[in-house]
């Protein structure tokens, strides 16, 4: 059981750049309708890499808020509950308190965890100040995704349940160190696109990984990309 805050937002500009986001979002007050691609009313800048079946819901961990505070004091101020744009906040869960598949429900609405959040330079654009999202991936703060099995009715101060979850499966945190590892077993690769409920595009990235892998077992293999940079030319 996890207690929670709930988030939606529209879409505004970014203060430098003045590229869209959806990073930008308030605390919700009055029950939220949560369909297959997220709280209705809520809504996603950049669709190739946030929203959609697979990346519905992102939830962050309150206390990473600290850590992050800790690394980037000049930004302090603005690190608050709700500012990273997530949708769902806990002070209840981190990503080693969760395991990939793993099914919650929420009011009347049921969540599959389905791969961890990818952060991307518009966190760091956000805050302005540089470094947070390569940090945010490094240390592997990053919250989750889930996807909606079943969609439902979420009323500000209902709790997660969790529902069902396979011992076997590998945490959030497992995960993502054996996603960034630079040369991880094959056989624990396998596992982790083998995992239930995973996001169909992390997967074939792993799957893609593995093959590479396998076909240069002798040499040093490029670098996961953990975060997407900002693009020379946005």
């Amino acid at each position: 059981m996890a207690n929670i805050s709930l988030f939606i937002g529209g879409i505004r500009p970014l203060p430098e750049s003045g590229r869209p986001t959806g990073i930008y979002k308030q605390a919700a007050r009055a029950p939220l309708e949560l369909g297959h691609e997220g709280f209705i009313g809520d809504q996603q800048a950049d669709r190739r890499v946030h929203g959609g079946p697979d990346k519905a819901v992102h939830l962050y961990p309150a206390a990473h808020y600290a850590k992050l505070a800790k690394r980037f004091p000049e930004a302090t101020a603005q690190l608050l509950v709700g500012s990273i744009g997530e949708n769902i906040s806990t002070p209840d869960l981190d990503e080693n308190d969760v395991r990939l598949g793993d099914i919650w429900r929420l009011g009347t609405a049921l969540l599959q965890l389905s791969q961890p959040r990818n952060p991307c330079w518009k966190i760091d654009e956000r805050y302005a100040c540089d470094g947070i999202a390569q940090f945010i991936a490094e240390q592997r703060l990053t919250g989750w995704y889930w996807r909606v099995l079943t969609p439902g009715m979420v009323i500000p101060g209902d709790e997660l349940l969790l529902e069902q979850s396979d011992p076997t499966a590998y945490t959030l945190a497992e995960a993502m160190l054996c996603w960034q590892e630079h040369r991880p077993p094959l056989a624990d690769l396998e596992k982790l696109a083998a995992s239930p409920g995973l996001a169909d595009s992390w997967k074939q990235k792993i799957l893609t990984r593995l093959a590479w892998l396998r076909q240069h077992s002798n040499q040093s293999p490029p670098p996961v990309a953990t975060f997407h940079a900002k693009p020379e030319n946005p």
